[in-house]
């Protein structure tokens, strides 16, 4: 990670100079596009800086002038990394259909409490399955792994500190949108926390979170932890289906923590209103545990 940038040579681009502010932003946004198609290895050692030129299209000289070494440019690159920690990988229009087209299916599910709840067991078995199939895949969560690592073997000063505080903000972000998307869905189904846990929908959004990650890692040397569906009805299923381990995860957690409201009355208006919500349904963030976003 010494490696010098040099001096320029033949490889220098020609043309206008850029400023120094364009060349570190044109410099860093191709390095974090490269990161993304490909992932980000623990050592670091994969970003070529030869490369990063190229695709920027800023001369070596200006590079030069910014970064001498390629640790200097590799440190900002962390900071900039770590603002977007959090893996989007989820395909948030795939996950909306899924919804939609299991609610039209089971749409009369709704007339019933049984139903209700089977509907509700129903949509974790499935989202909770595409959601980690796509994350599982993704180059983004590889990067999220190595940053995790990379930033435990940064030594100890302003460096590690910042990145630490990037991340933390990062997960702090993640936690309080999936949280405020658990309410929502516990809210449209007639259910709230049962009160002997004392917990937030932040707790509840902390381990479904975790659940799904550790089973991702976990999948990296046990594939078929992805792939593998078990015949079962738990829950309170409305029938026997193939489970997933992050559907079950899913599932396990939400009614570990959830229990019907008493005070939620259904009537025909509210059956309505929530066939409609869940019709007219436009973000998954509601639904998906893995759903990425800063605060």
């Amino acid at each position: 990670m010494n490696d010098v940038v040099g001096p320029p040579t033949g490889l220098a681009r020609r043309g206008r100079r850029l400023p120094d502010a364009e060349t570190e932003h044109r410099m860093l946004q191709a390095a974090l596009t490269q990161v993304k198609r490909t992932g980000l290895t623990v050592s670091l050692d994969s970003i070529s800086m030869e490369d990063v030129i190229r695709d920027a299209d800023v001369s070596r000289s200006s590079v030069y002038r910014r970064w001498p070494y390629k640790d200097l440019f590799i440190s900002d690159l962390v900071k900039v990394l770590a603002e977007a920690a959090v893996p989007s990988a989820t395909d948030q229009e795939a996950i909306v259909r899924l919804v939609k087209a299991v609610a039209a299916e089971h749409d009369s599910w709704l007339e019933t409490a049984e139903g209700r709840h089977g509907l509700l067991v129903e949509l974790f078995r499935q989202a909770a399955a595409a959601d980690f199939e796509t994350l599982y895949h993704s180059p983004e969560w590889r990067t999220y792994l190595a940053l995790h690592a990379t930033f435990m073997s940064l030594p100890a000063g302003s460096l590690r500190d910042e990145v630490q505080a990037t991340l933390a903000r990062s997960q702090r972000g993640f936690i309080a949108r999936v949280a405020r998307a658990w309410e929502h869905l516990a809210s449209l189904f007639g259910y709230r926390l049962r009160p002997e846990l004392s917990a937030g929908y932040e707790l509840l959004a902390t381990l479904a979170g975790a659940i799904s990650r550790g089973l991702v890692l976990m999948s990296l040397s046990m594939p078929e932890l992805a792939s593998e569906r078990r015949k079962a009805s738990p829950f309170g299923a409305s029938g026997v289906e193939g489970w997933s381990v992050v559907g079950t995860g899913m599932a396990a957690i939400a009614f570990a923590f959830f229990e019907p409201d008493p005070a939620v009355k259904w009537g025909p208006e509210r059956v309505a209103m929530v066939r409609k919500a869940l019709a007219t349904l436009s973000g998954p963030e509601w639904i998906s545990p893995n759903a990425s976003g800063q605060a």
